[in-house]
């Protein structure tokens, strides 16, 4: 199984009422009053250090995405990130990029050249994400319409992948993109590109792009495994019925993951920011979250059917009930042993191959989140490394620059190679 350490770069010090106060993290939180560039100085020196520390102690891969106007992730250029992880991960591990929002990007030409940049300068380690994107951040903070996301994002799509693969100079003359010179300099150096890999919520329009294109398609969502299940599911049943295999490289979800010594000192250590997180972070209003046309009527139907987080997180948050949220699966939290069962279950649960592993959780200060990552590389990626080794599945969506590390399920010593 592929561990990939995906770090948002939250505010951490958002004021305690900060959910009474302000209308929503996202979108329209006050800049000026809430957010001090001193600080966030700070918050990005620490994230930098946080990813880098997880190349050195052999994550597989490290992730980065892109965001707009909100304290939950104030990553506005992931690329900008990814770039200077290119040069500072000396290990070699996968340089995930989920993404960049494709259809805010006009030409999309743009994305082509930068992520080109970043294969070349990272030695073939791109991971290139291709999200249709939130809806806060396209329509509301970048104005698309609502109906025109998915139209531009496909078009965007064709664009970036002919960009990469045909020679150049070509002609593309679509509805959103009129070029009539497209002649990337570079091109990737992965050929013919570097895996692409589709970051979603539950559309079922994005299930069945990943089987046209023979992509992979990460579920990312905050609220665990077992929540999960329904849109993994979903995504499972439309590979069947479009006749594509169930090797469970093609998958991969988010999880908050939260390490400790024992069950009990986890629950001592990291509750007051996983409390944080679901009050402070996902403080988003229901006019925010999607606008009138963003979605299709399938996959409304689809998330109105599986939807079942809000009101658990709302109880669970209000009681500050750790054991709800962690036997429910939002969270995995404990002992290094607790964990790793935790994510071997889920793993098997989701037939997925790739973890996108959350270990810095809203206020985690940077010394905490660092044990977290410390202990989740060297007591439990030995423990779930090996889940999938048995069952002779290829994983030919990993970059061809990135280490490729083996281990196995009772904790033996790992194999690396190039």
């Amino acid at each position: 199984m592929k561990s990939i350490f995906f770090h948002f770069m939250p505010y951490r010090d958002l004021p305690d009422d900060f959910d009474k106060k302000y209308e929503s993290i996202w979108v329209t939180p006050p800049n000026d009053e809430l957010c001090d560039p001193n600080m966030v100085r700070q918050y990005y020196k620490w994230s930098l250090d946080e990813l880098e520390l997880a190349d050195r102690l052999g994550f597989d891969g490290v992730g980065v995405n892109e965001h707009h106007q909100n304290g939950y992730g104030f990553m506005a250029s992931p690329n900008l990130m990814a770039a200077a992880l290119a040069r500072r991960t000396p290990n070699n591990s996968a340089i995930c990029v989920l993404g960049n929002t494709l259809a805010l990007y006009s030409p999309a030409t743009r994305v082509a050249e930068e992520m080109a940049m970043i294969d070349c300068l990272s030695d073939g380690r791109l991971v290139a994400g291709f999200p249709v994107g939130t809806s806060m951040d396209v329509n509301f903070c970048y104005g698309v319409t609502p109906t025109l996301t998915r139209p531009r994002y496909r078009e965007a799509v064709d664009l970036i992948t002919q960009a990469w693969t045909r020679p150049g100079p070509f002609t593309f003359n679509g509805e959103f993109n009129q070029l009539r010179y497209v002649n990337p300099w570079p091109k990737p150096l992965q050929k013919p590109h570097p895996p692409v890999w589709l970051a979603g919520g539950g559309s079922v329009e994005t299930w069945e792009l990943a089987g046209d294109r023979d992509w992979t398609y990460n579920y990312l969502s905050f609220f665990g495994y077992q929540l999960a299940q329904k849109v993994m599911g979903g995504f499972w049943e439309t590979m069947d019925r479009m006749g594509i295999d169930r090797n469970p490289y093609r998958a991969g979800y988010s999880q908050q993951i939260c390490v400790s010594e024992t069950d009990e000192r986890a629950e001592e250590e990291y509750l007051e920011h996983v409390m944080y997180f679901f009050n402070k972070c996902m403080h988003t209003p229901p006019w925010f979250r999607e606008a009138p046309g963003y979605r299709t009527r399938r996959s409304s139907e689809f998330a109105i059917k599986s939807n079942q987080a809000t009101e658990l997180v709302r109880m669970a948050t209000m009681e500050k009930d750790w054991k709800t949220l962690v036997d429910s699966g939002m969270i995995i939290a404990g002992s290094p042993a607790t964990v790793a069962d935790r994510l071997i279950e889920a793993a098997k649960t989701l037939n997925a191959g790739n973890l996108i592993a959350l270990l810095q959780i809203g206020s985690m200060p940077h010394h905490l989140t660092e044990k977290n990552i410390t202990l989740f590389a060297e007591e439990v990626l030995p423990r779930i490394r090996g889940q999938w080794a048995d069952q002779g599945w290829d994983h030919r969506w990993w970059p061809n620059g990135a280490a490729s590390r083996v281990g196995t399920l009772a904790g033996e010593p790992e194999r690396s190679a190039r």
